[in-house]
């Protein structure tokens, strides 16, 4: 990572096009009240297909910017991430809502793969789907698609996909929990076991009440805290795959991703005070904008052809996947 920022000017014009994207994406989304990743992400894809050679040409001076901005910085803020990360939450949850987020997280990511595969989609798409909306959204696909080597575009379609259930479920969960009777405490674990991003949790959560929204912020950041967990496993999966397959060469061996180790370390430093809260307010907001020149990244990579192809059954599958895990938590609820 230092080597390649020390190489700047090879990155210089797909970096800057990239933040260029990122900061366009800021202001569209706060006029058109939408979330800033997809909007990031939906920006590059229009602008990487208007300037299409541009971008994707054969000796394009951007490309090498793009891929740094799309993989590198990426993981970069997803390390960031971490501060807001505080580990005595999960001791606030108690154990039998730790206990519901971890089987409803097991069983959304199984309902992903096991949809996915009915309606033909490819595994590694259906995957992401099912991170997707079972551990953070953006975040968690962002944090586990390199271990699983998914492409571009399907990274781009999940992570527009979920946000978009999770906007839709600002709305809908908290009109599903009142139809159902649950209480505040109920309805805020509904809110908070179910939506994929933390901005999504906490609105649909306070829309309840102000209980069910402390609740639904708790529960929501306990599944963020999820995300090193399942990257471990994707991890130890991948190992296994690759011995089956018994590709295990020096080139084709899984590597670690140290970023979660640094993830980790910032979720320490959280956790046990070691920063100013003025500096970790300062990490908090240098991870978001750093992410959103990623995602502008990734959009402008990717091919409106690709998109036209897989969207319409991975909206289907997405929507399937929102639906279950919705029906899940609330059987859960109701009968506990």
């Amino acid at each position: 990572m230092i080597k390649k920022i020390l190489q700047f000017k090879i990155y210089q014009k797909g970096l800057l096009i990239s933040i260029a994207v990122a900061i366009m994406a800021i202001f569209l989304s706060k006029l058109i009240h939408f979330n800033t990743a997809t909007t990031a992400i939906l920006l590059g894809l229009l602008v990487g297909n208007i300037f299409y050679n541009k971008f994707h040409g054969k000796d394009s001076q951007y490309k090498s910017g793009i891929k740094f901005a799309e993989k590198d910085l990426l993981m970069f803020a997803i390390a960031l991430m971490g501060i807001n990360l505080n580990f005595t939450m999960l001791a606030s949850l108690g154990f039998t809502t730790l206990f519901l987020i971890i089987i409803a997280m097991g069983f959304t990511i199984f309902m992903g793969i096991i949809i996915g595969k009915f309606f033909g989609l490819n595994k590694k798409l259906s995957l992401m789907l099912g991170i997707g909306n079972a551990v953070c959204g953006s975040s968690a696909i962002a944090a586990t698609s390199g271990i699983a080597k998914v492409n571009n575009n399907d990274i781009a379609i999940s992570i527009v996909l979920v946000n978009l259930m999770g906007t839709i479920g600002i709305f809908l969960v908290p009109f599903l929990a009142t139809q159902l009777g649950f209480n505040d405490i109920q309805g805020g674990i509904l809110v908070g076991n179910t939506l994929q991003a933390v901005g999504q949790a906490v609105a649909a959560g306070f829309s309840i009440s102000n209980e069910a929204g402390h609740y639904a912020t708790v529960v929501k950041m306990g599944r963020v805290l999820m995300i090193a967990p399942v990257v471990f496993i994707l991890i130890y999966l991948a190992k296994q795959e690759s011995k089956k397959n018994e590709i295990i060469k020096e080139n084709t061996k899984v590597p670690f991703p140290t970023f979660i180790l640094w993830f980790l370390l910032f979720s320490t430093f959280a956790s046990f005070e070691i920063l100013s809260k003025e500096i970790e307010h300062f990490i908090s907001i240098s991870s978001h904008y750093i992410a959103l020149i990623a995602m502008s990244a990734i959009g402008l990579m990717i091919h409106f052809g690709t998109i036209i192809k897989t969207g319409g059954t991975a909206f289907k599958v997405s929507a399937i996947i929102f639906t279950m895990q919705l029906i899940f938590t609330s059987i859960v609820l109701k009968f506990s």
